[in-house]
């Protein structure tokens, strides 16, 4: 185990990278604040089974980092914290997750979870029960917005429209063919949305069952192995998986105008926006149009009871800001990750002085 996390080249000047270990559930978890400018760390707790201690530790080091620009750019009140459980879904129980929930308790609200992949909403219920610092509680209590995945693809489907919008002054996806990767929660109701609007898709996933599920569901769509997603002839390619598969490899195999998924961190480095520019790909920032579902989860914790209507109304603005960002980008010749992160950084200086004001102030 990396025992100096600052020497990690995914420290971007964390606030807190703290290893849990819980001996006689075998919890082995990281937990990573990355900022806390804005207010508490919010951000989900993933189950993977990583193939070291030092993958997982990049993984959440660089989705706590997206998670500070995402929670900045939706204009929430919240820093970009997450944690990763490492091990296989299948050793997932109860004593595990009440071992991991009494850790996140110990921090005394400095980080707040909810679901992310392999965590769902019956563990938040189950972590619930020693901790309050959560959210994406189930629909059946009094202020649980539920599965935050449905509003995750139904933003992802706004920002789609809006690198439409950009591109062709016509927001429609009718007719239009959309190269899905991953079909599980997010890209499954991202499917169903572009299905009902008629987009043609095309989509790979590495589970059968999934794959089977919608084949039935969505008739007209087809499969195609995942290594082969790539190379599809696509107006959109969707990545719904995991990270880092927009990189030097994959770039020259894209045959799309748009790229426009769920998954975090698509880039696998700045360079990769840079070369998706000079190959005329529009890239929706993947932590601006995958922001539903944090959206989703902040207004649970801001209102007394959950309000689906308006984290729908918030969520739908992320339209805005995609249109926005790809305008910049035009404008100014800079690919879109650029215009993002300065939107960022002026965001977190301007809450930092204002913090600094505050605390001369003696208000803090």
């Amino acid at each position: 185990m990396i025992e100096d996390y600052t020497k990690h080249p995914g420290f971007d000047d964390h606030k807190l990278v703290q290893t849990v270990h819980d001996k006689d559930t075998e919890l082995l978890a990281i937990i990573a604040i990355h900022n806390d400018d804005l207010g508490p760390a919010l951000g989900g707790t993933r189950m993977f089974p990583y193939a070291s201690y030092e993958d997982a530790l990049t993984d959440a080091l660089r989705l706590s980092a997206g998670m500070t620009r995402k929670a900045a750019l939706a204009g929430l009140n919240y820093g970009g914290g997450k944690a990763i459980i490492i091990g296989e879904p299948k050793t997932k129980n109860r004593e595990l997750l009440l071992a991991y929930a009494r850790k996140i308790n110990r921090l005394n609200g400095q980080y707040i979870t909810a679901e992310d992949v392999n965590i769902s909403v019956d563990d938040i219920e189950i972590m619930a029960e020693v901790t309050p610092y959560l959210c994406g509680r189930s629909d059946a209590t009094p202020k649980g917005s539920g599965d935050p995945s449905i509003m995750t693809a139904f933003g992802v489907f706004r920002g789609i429209q809006a690198c439409l919008t950009h591109l062709y002054g016509n927001s429609s996806v009718a007719g239009k063919t959309v190269a899905i990767q991953g079909v599980g929660k997010v890209g499954f109701r991202l499917m169903r949305l572009l299905h009902q609007n008629k987009a043609e898709i095309i989509f790979c996933d590495s589970n059968p069952h999934m794959v089977e599920r919608a084949l039935q569901e969505f008739k007209g769509s087809k499969c195609v192995p995942t290594e082969e997603i790539y190379n599809e002839q696509c107006d959109i390619f969707s990545p719904c998986a995991m990270g880092a598969i927009i990189n030097p490899t994959t770039i020259p195999d894209l045959k799309c105008k748009i790229i426009a998924g769920a998954a975090n961190n698509q880039l696998s480095s700045p360079e990769d926006g840079h070369s998706l520019l000079q190959h005329g790909i529009i890239y929706a920032v993947d932590y601006v149009i995958n922001a539903g579902g944090l959206i989703n989860v902040a207004t649970e914790i801001k209102l007394s009871e959950y309000d689906a209507s308006q984290a729908k109304r918030a969520t739908a603005k992320i339209y805005d800001r995609i249109l926005y960002i790809l305008k910049q980008s035009k404008t100014k010749t800079a690919p879109p990750h650029e215009i993002a992160e300065e939107m960022v950084k002026e965001i977190i200086d301007n809450a930092r002085r204002m913090k600094e004001i505050k605390r001369k102030l003696g208000l803090i």
